[in-house]
């Protein structure tokens, strides 16, 4: 229980009624100043509310609680200035380190400047995971890695805090907390290092180097332009041999191991910088003021993945070796951008706000003289007489103290989490919680992919609603919740049925996405695959094409339907007509419009534009009639008005965050007030732990599979089968919704839980001052008793 400010006293004088001594005199007056702060009382005018205004004391006794409140308040805010200036500064709230002392670093030792401090940091970490993601093409094209690779690389940061975050949250809770937060995040700048040490061991590449002038490369636009065209070619249908090939072997193992331990080593950051800076947070403000800067710190956390991108989109315009000077630009298909700076950048940023956050005292001041204040407020009420059974029923609750903390040991450490995984409300907390991330992953993951795929929509327009939009509204949920949180200081089964409400109301959505499609787009793709390793195949209209390991690049055939690439197609020749548009023709398995009319979305070639085109001036009249004759495809799938459906897509989305947002700052509340003040720190350790291992690492596995299910088109590679290249919508919308929503459910079952065993959850100061009000209430009714008989 967590001990607040003690509350007004109401009938403190009655002993005053009962015996005239002046003993007794003396000990009402010392708990009228203790309960009611100084406050005097005035009987005679309690009575005469009593007897005259029935009908108003409820309002009277609310507005009177208010104002005691206040004043309560004020007091409290008094004494706890006027200790911080009478105490000597003690070590464990002096801010700074070696020479890095002083009062002028004394100064940022309060709530506010650590708040800020730790939101700015958060985004800074974060800005890690986008920068990674957006630059992890680059890294593949640069050390040649499969993409099988880089997700066992992504998950090194999930597998060490499985390993690693419970044991370390147990002793560093007990230890500097700050401390320990900046060897974390020094594990990050590492992190960084080791990410950025394939750049400086390997170098650009000789690829890259021979495409400067500095090593001889000679600016040549027709070169650039035959290397575009040379991988383009690659699509087209190759009746004679030399289409796409696989690709074969890999690059060198030591980046892609040098990689993964720079994961590793940044779960161990991230575990301490998550579980240890909330839980110090927490413990040094007042209960009331942890919502609302909790979502603050959440929403400077959440502006950290959009600089990211920006950083990210920044560096690649840059050459990889910028101190030379490249002779193509970055439309170039063998342009590799600088993906090694902004892990500098960052790194820097890190380690100059790591060492900041690290000379925080181990204590908060205005934190430690609160306590000092209420421990000698609980001392002064001990020396009370107390004569009523049910007023000391009530006070051994109020002043029961805690059992002295444990020194760190492995045996204590084994009777912690035995603790907490018989705390009925905690475990049903974090089973919810590993349920909820486990059907939210392919969000996560996938959303700018299901938004192509289902809608059509760009990948730019994907990006943004999914960067901006979605942001926008997440960071309103969080910081609406929070404030309304500190505000009005709901009791916990109030936030625990929320949490419930938000998760059957997340249920709902998932299954209105499941519903939300585009008739349109799933049925305007034409998959037509000519396996030539199987024997005995029957010859269709691309079976001579050499297709097997051409890209996923789809074109629009004049008859409106989508193909798989112009390969598939049967396109065999391209032509960039004068407004410099590429146009595919001769296509075998595009039915011809035989009227030659075009529309505004397509417009057929004529014999005209074949003559103006260099490559086609040295074919016969006669062989150029006969691809004319044949269908014609451009570029890019076929439109399809997806418009409304993407609209209500982004409604029900943008709900579902705002929604989603606004549970994040109760369900914290409910999972650190479950459990006792000194397992706090331990349990959000022990929590990652279990959601690293049975949601992080799992759950994209699993919607791996899950994906993989409806895939329509594979690729292919030299030994394997490749990546998916098309999904069946349709097929998709149902699995993946079905499935998260299924998943979300069951966390909203175990949301009832925590409803349910959190009855008694106090989770502000105010809720354990209902303990004090009691005491208030049972003198006021023996005192009104008393004034009865007289």
């Amino acid at each position: 229980m967590v001990q607040g400010e003690k509350p007004s006293s109401l009938g403190a004088e009655r002993l005053d009624m009962d015996h005239g001594s002046r003993e007794s005199r003396d000990d009402s007056d010392v708990e009228s100043r203790l309960l009611d702060n100084g406050k005097t009382y005035d009987k005679e005018k309690e009575a005469a509310i009593n007897l005259d205004g029935e009908e108003d004391a409820p309002k009277t006794g609310k507005s009177k609680k208010k104002k005691q409140k206040s004043e309560q308040d004020r007091l409290m805010t008094a004494e706890i200035n006027k200790l911080l200036a009478e105490s000597p500064l003690e070590k464990n709230v002096t801010c700074g380190f070696w020479i890095f002392k002083g009062t002028f670093y004394q100064r940022f030792a309060n709530q506010t400047a650590y708040v800020l401090l730790y939101g700015i940091v958060g985004c800074i970490f974060s800005m890690t995971y986008a920068y990674f993601n957006g630059t992890i093409t680059t890294i593949e094209k640069r050390f040649k890695i499969p993409s099988k690779n880089t997700g066992i690389i992504s998950v090194g940061n999930d597998i060490s805090q499985t390993l690693v975050s419970a044991v370390l949250a147990y002793y560093a809770g007990k230890g500097h907390r700050p401390r320990w937060i900046g060897f974390g995040l020094l594990t990050i700048v590492f992190f960084c290092i080791l990410t950025t040490a394939p750049h400086f061991l390997y170098g650009p590449g000789e690829d890259a180097l021979a495409l400067t002038s500095e090593f001889g490369g000679v600016p040549d636009e027709n070169a650039t332009m035959e290397a575009i065209e040379e991988q383009r070619s690659k699509t087209l249908c190759r009746l004679n041999g030399g289409g796409a090939e696989c690709e074969v072997g890999e690059g060198n193992f030591a980046p892609q191991l040098l990689l993964f331990v720079a994961q590793f080593i940044s779960g161990i950051g991230g575990s301490l910088y998550y579980t240890l800076g909330v839980s110090y947070m927490d413990d040094n403000t007042k209960k009331s003021k942890t919502p609302a800067l909790l979502s603050l710190s959440y929403f400077l956390r959440m502006l950290g993945p959009a600089i990211g991108y920006a950083l990210a989109s920044f560096c690649l315009r840059l050459y990889i070796a910028p101190q030379m000077h490249p002779v193509i630009n970055n439309k170039d298909p063998r342009w590799l951008g600088a993906w090694w700076l902004g892990w500098l950048v960052m790194g820097g940023l890190l380690s100059f706000s790591g060492v900041f956050l690290s000379m925080f005292p181990k204590e908060l001041p205005r934190a430690v003289a609160r306590r000092k204040v209420e421990e000698s407020r609980r001392r002064e009420k001990e020396r009370l007489s107390v004569k009523s059974t049910e007023k000391e029923r009530l006070t051994a609750e109020l002043d029961q103290k805690s059992p002295a903390e444990a020194k760190a040991s492995f045996q204590d450490m084994l009777k912690t989490f035995r603790r907490l995984i018989t705390n009925k409300t905690y475990m049903c907390n974090t089973l919810s919680s590993i349920f909820y991330l486990v059907g939210y992953t392919p969000y996560w993951i996938f959303t700018p992919k299901y938004i192509e795929v289902q809608y059509r929509q760009s990948a730019a327009t994907s990006s943004m609603v999914t960067g901006t939009v979605a942001l926008a509204f997440s960071a309103v949920g969080v910081l609406l919740s929070g404030f309304i949180i500190s505000r009005y200081k709901p009791r916990a089964r109030y936030m625990a049925a929320w949490n419930v409400i938000v998760g059957f109301l997340t249920v709902a959505g998932i299954l209105a996405y499941a519903f939300i499609g585009c008739p349109g787009n799933e049925s305007s793709v034409i998959v037509n695959i000519h396996d030539s390793s199987v024997a005995g195949n029957t010859t269709t209209c691309n079976s001579a094409c050499s297709c097997d390991y051409v890209r996923y690049s789809p074109v629009c055939g004049e008859n409106n339907m989508t193909y798989i690439s112009a390969c598939h197609a049967g396109c065999k020749k391209l032509l960039v007509n004068s407004e410099g548009k590429k146009i595919f023709y001769d296509c075998s398995c595009i039915p011809s419009d035989e009227s030659g009319n075009s529309t505004t979305q397509f417009k057929r070639l004529t014999s005209f534009d074949l003559s103006n085109d260099e490559l086609s001036q040295n074919t016969s009249i006669h062989s150029q009639l006969e691809a004319l004759a044949n269908g014609q495809a451009m570029p890019g799938a076929c439109p399809v008005n997806c418009w409304t459906q993407f609209v209500a897509f982004l409604a029900v989305m943008c709900c579902l965050k705002f929604v989603g947002a606004s549970g994040r700052a109760s369900n914290f509340l409910v999972s650190v007030r479950c459990v006792p003040e000194k397992d706090k720190t331990a349990a959000m350790g022990f929590g990652m732990t279990l959601c690293s291992m049975l949601a992080f690492i799992p759950s994209p596995i699993f919607f791996g599979w899950v994906f993989d299910r409806v895939c329509l088109v594979w690729g292919k590679t030299c030994t394997n089968k490749g990546n998916c290249w098309l999904y069946d919508p349709l097929s998709m919308r149902y699995t993946l919704n079905f499935t998260a929503a299924v998943f979300i459910a069951i966390g909203a079952i175990f949301d009832l839980g925590v409803w349910y065993y959190a009855k008694d959850l106090k989770i502000f100061d105010e809720d354990v001052k209902e303990v004090e009000m009691k005491i208030v209430q049972h003198e006021e009714e023996a005192s009104n008793e008393k004034n009865t008989e007289i």
